[in-house]
C-alpha cells in the first residue's frame, strides 16, 4: 500500500499542483504532466456525461493494472487526484483531508490567486505531514 503522486487539477484542466512520493512513478517533464492533467479533465467530463441514469459528477476512480487514480471533484470544480498501489484503502480519505488543506493553506492566503500554481509552504508543510515526503 503506497501513495505514489498527488496533483491538483483547477477548473479549466490546468495542472496547479503536481507532487511525487518516493520513487514509483517514472520520471516526467513538466509539459508531459500538464498533458496528463489535461487529458485527465477531458476524461473526467466524458464520463460525467455517460451516465445512464441521469446526472453524473464524473470518474472518481480510475484503475490501471499496477496502480489506481482516485479523484476529488470539488464544488468549485477543482480536482484531486491521488495515484496509488491498487491496494490503498484510504484514498478517497486521504483526499478530504489534502481538499482541508488546500482551504486552509492556500485559499485563506490572500497572496495565492485562484486558478494559478499552487505556490505555499504552508500547503506543502501539511502535505508531507499528511502523505510523507517526495
Amino acid at each position: 500500500m503506497a501513495i505514489h503522486g498527488l496533483w491538483v487539477i483547477n477548473k479549466a484542466g490546468g495542472l496547479v499542483y503536481q507532487r511525487n512520493f518516493g520513487d514509483g512513478l517514472p520520471h516526467l517533464t513538466s509539459n508531459e504532466y500538464l498533458v496528463l492533467a489535461g487529458t485527465l479533465h477531458g476524461i473526467h467530463a466524458i464520463t460525467s456525461r455517460l451516465s445512464p441514469t441521469g446526472s453524473s459528477s464524473g470518474a472518481q476512480e480510475i484503475c490501471g493494472e499496477t496502480f489506481k487514480m482516485t479523484i476529488l471533484l470539488t464544488a468549485t470544480g477543482t480536482k484531486f487526484v491521488l495515484l496509488t498501489s491498487l491496494a490503498e484503502p484510504n484514498a478517497g480519505s486521504v483526499l478530504q483531508k489534502v481538499y482541508e488543506a488546500y482551504a486552509d493553506a492556500v485559499m485563506k492566503n490572500p497572496f495565492h490567486t485562484p486558478e494559478m500554481p499552487i505556490r505555499s509552504e504552508g500547503f506543502d508543510t501539511r502535505i508531507t505531514a499528511l502523505i510523507g515526503s517526495g
